[in-house]
């Protein structure tokens, strides 16, 4: 499995279901267990974004289904970043 970071930021929308509903969150992780994406992290974070996920996919295309199939929903704006263990990033230059 790879490991991604998503980056949210959630719409006006989605704040108030988050505000009405604190628990879809969990909810949300679920929905991604099912098609394939394990949250591994997550973070409720202050600035520019809200939450920091760390995530676990099969690979690329199970990261972009994710990604799209939440935002969308619109209640949440997402960035995706591929993430290298640090001994896979040293062993690329030795």
């Amino acid at each position: 499995m790879a490991t991604y970071i998503m980056l949210s930021t959630l719409t006006d929308d989605g704040a108030k279901t988050i505000r009405e509903k604190p628990a879809r969150i969990k909810e949300v992780n679920e929905e991604l267990e099912e098609i394939g994406v394990k949250v591994i992290a997550q973070y409720a974070v202050l600035g520019p974004f809200d939450f920091v996920n760390i995530v676990e996919a099969p690979d690329n295309v199970a990261i972009v289904r994710a990604s799209e199939e939440l935002a969308a929903r619109g209640s949440v704006k997402i960035q995706t970043l591929a993430a290298i263990p640090i001994d896979d990033f040293i062993a690329a230059f030795e």
